[in-house]
């Protein structure tokens, strides 16, 4: 059968071969070129798998956001393409080049660590409010009895809270601390105090205004640079921008403020395998220097500075949480459309839905870590 007759899109590559590589791939995971599904792939423009075989992931993510190809259920098209692990498949020169510089740089110091501040967090709290609930948490909410947003994340919040065992009176440290939602629920609800660091000065502007009369200090000031201690410490959602050359710093900066007997939460996404270097379409477009841990890596950098009291992973929830976020999205984009342009929406929406295709996949997970300094009599877990 000739394949201009077989194929349903009318957008053919100039080499039809390539064009059948992708029909043939795309059908591992359940999806058609052109088909009808709402997780089919629409191409609007030639030379579209050319362009993906080429980049990669920089590919697919590039073309999507010229508006080179479309689909409906974004969300459900990376479910299934990251289920059937279609990127194994395709191993174009930029991850190489992304594995590479991952092994032979370190792309977290203090120097590269505002980048990610300047390019994502800084975009404008306005932007943040209108999409986040109303403590502006941008982490993964907790949604075990929660119907709303705002719930899944007041619920993480506590969450986090009677794990760490608050007690009035604690001075609290926390570790990329955001627009201060943990820092200020712990104050209202638990009566501590806390010390938050961040390298945004957006975030730093809105948390000052916002709180200015609970016992909260903000601080634009890199991790390293904190040698205070303190009986609890948190990281809700920062780890991710530390990088595995630096993983072992950041826990020696951990065990460093904390006092003796005292306990730490980590909650970071993470990965099911060690892989030298991120994806290539993330590291240009939202979190640039950001890498994913693994366990194993989480483990070695803990070696002989805490004692794991728990593990708690509840990565599905991050997906419910990311559509959460792509919903207050898509309903405020109206009053950011002129500001920030059709080629940002499309940036934004792949990043959300896509991030929230692959948590289905359960290809990265959420997990929350508690760390003791010296180890402690209590039993966990806390969350039952």
């Amino acid at each position: 059968m000739d394949m201009a007759t077989k194929s349903k899109s009318p957008y053919l590559s100039e080499n039809k071969s390539v064009h059948r590589l992708m029909e043939d791939l795309m059908a591992r995971a359940g999806v058609e070129i052109g088909g009808e599904r709402p997780w089919d792939m629409q191409l609007k423009a030639p030379g579209v798998p050319e362009r993906i075989f080429a980049g990669g992931s920089l590919g697919l993510g590039e073309s999507y956001m010229d508006g080179e190809w479309d689909v409906e259920q974004l969300d459900e098209f990376f479910h299934r393409i990251i289920r059937a692990r279609l990127e194994e498949k395709v191993r174009p020169s930029t991850v190489l080049w992304q594995a590479i510089k991952s092994r032979l740089v370190n792309r977290q110091t203090q120097r590269r660590a505002h980048q990610v501040g300047e390019q994502h967090y800084d975009l404008g709290n306005d932007f943040y409010e209108a999409m986040l609930d109303r403590r502006m948490t941008y982490t993964c909410g907790y949604w075990k009895n929660a119907t709303t947003l705002d719930e899944a994340q007041e619920a993480k919040l506590d969450l986090i809270c009677r794990k760490l065992q608050l007690e009035p009176g604690m001075r609290v440290l926390d570790i990329g601390c955001g627009w201060g939602s943990f820092m200020a629920y712990a104050a209202e609800h638990y009566g501590v105090e806390c010390v938050g660091v961040t390298i945004s000065r957006e975030q730093v502007h809105w948390a000052r205004e916002h709180y200015p009369d609970l016992p909260l200090e903000f601080r634009m000031q890199d991790y390293r640079e904190v040698d205070e201690t303190f009986d609890r410490v948190a990281s809700v959602g920062m780890f991710e921008h530390v990088g595995d050359k630096n993983y072992r710093t950041f826990m020696e900066v951990a065990h460093r403020c904390l006092k003796d007997g005292g306990l730490f939460l980590l909650h970071t996404i993470g990965k099911n395998e060690r892989k030298p270097y991120s994806d290539p379409w993330i590291d240009r477009y939202i979190f640039p220097n950001g890498e994913l841990p693994s366990v194993g890596q989480i483990g070695d950098a803990v070696d002989n500075l805490f004692v794991v009291e728990d593990l708690h992973n509840f990565g599905p929830d991050y997906d419910r949480t990311l559509l959460a976020w792509y919903a207050n999205f898509e309903a405020a984009w109206p009053q950011f459309a002129d500001r920030l342009g059709e080629r940002f929406y499309r940036m934004w929406r792949y990043y959300l839905l896509s991030c929230a295709g692959i948590f289905r996949a359960r290809d990265i997970q959420l997990w929350q870590w508690v760390l003791s300094k010296g180890g402690t009599d209590d039993v966990f877990p806390r969350y039952s």
